[in-house]
């Protein structure tokens, strides 16, 4: 009798456990589905770009967007729009698509500096380049109806997340005749930092009353660029005046950034330009 039971116990157990291996899974997968069913879970990621540019240094900040300016074509001035054609035209056979420099239409980001800000931003550099001695003091405030301001992006095609925004802000010169004596022409600006890295001034001064190697120390410093040299290889062809002097910056990758100071006489025009 007691073997019967221990046999009947056997079987039933070996039922039992034939049952849980063929209906077990599906009854614990529709169970997992009906729990996550509806339910919604928040998982952490990565964004690739989020915070990326602000890694750059000043350094390959500068590099990036000489090497974007070199890879399009817009006018520096009144005068290097007349006089800068065949320099134009030699410039084509140095672009190789890896640099854009293209107008950014999304508008800036909660951080950056936005069209409300700009003019502001650009007198408050334009009165602490003065302090410095960069700028001459004669150099009038910007207003918001004598100028525009474009917002661009700066970006390496091969490298997408090396990228900056910047403002330009330039004089209307569409109306005949228009002042431009102590006037700012154009200028780059940073839309993060409100540095300035490129600009053209009208001024009294002559070339002659200028410190170019004072300019360039203080302008680094106030950029917060590192290893400066004179940059002796320099092709006078290239320039569309007798009056400029060139230096150069580590960039990124082992290459350099030229940042040129020059004088156009007659017009008593006042540059530091970091594109060619």
């Amino acid at each position: 009798m007691g073997r019967s039971k221990r046999n009947i116990g056997l079987v039933l157990f070996t039922v039992l456990v034939f049952a849980v291996s063929v209906w077990g899974p599906e009854k614990m997968s529709k169970y997992n589905d009906k729990k996550s069913l509806n339910h919604i879970e928040a998982e952490p990621i990565e964004e690739e770009n989020e915070g990326y540019r602000y890694t750059m240094n000043n350094n390959e900040k500068l590099y990036i967007l000489a090497k974007c300016l070199n890879s399009q074509k817009l006018p520096e001035s009144e005068l290097s729009t007349m006089t800068k054609v065949e320099a134009m035209e030699n410039s084509y056979d140095e672009l190789t698509g890896s640099y854009a420099f293209v107008v950014n239409r999304q508008g800036p980001s909660e951080k950056e500096i936005n069209k409300q800000q700009i003019y502001d931003v650009c007198n408050q550099q334009l009165e602490a380049l003065k302090e410095l001695g960069v700028i001459p003091e004669s150099v009038k405030k910007v207003k918001a109806n004598a100028y525009n301001a474009v917002l661009y992006s700066a970006i390496d095609i091969l490298e997408p997340r090396n990228n900056l925004s910047v403002w330009k802000v330039s004089l209307f010169t569409s109306q005949q005749n228009a002042d431009k004596s102590n006037r700012l022409l154009d200028a780059y600006i940073d839309a993060d930092t409100g540095k300035i890295y490129e600009f053209y001034v009208r001024t009294d001064l002559t070339w002659e009353e200028i410190d170019v190697d004072d300019i360039m120390d203080k302008w680094s410093s106030y950029v917060g660029l590192e290893n400066m040299e004179v940059y002796e290889d320099t092709n006078p062809l290239m320039e569309n005046t007798p009056y400029f002097k060139k230096y150069r910056f580590p960039g990124t990758a082992e290459q350099n950034t030229v940042v040129t100071v020059g004088f156009y006489e007659g017009i008593n025009e006042l540059f530091l330009k970091i594109s060619k």
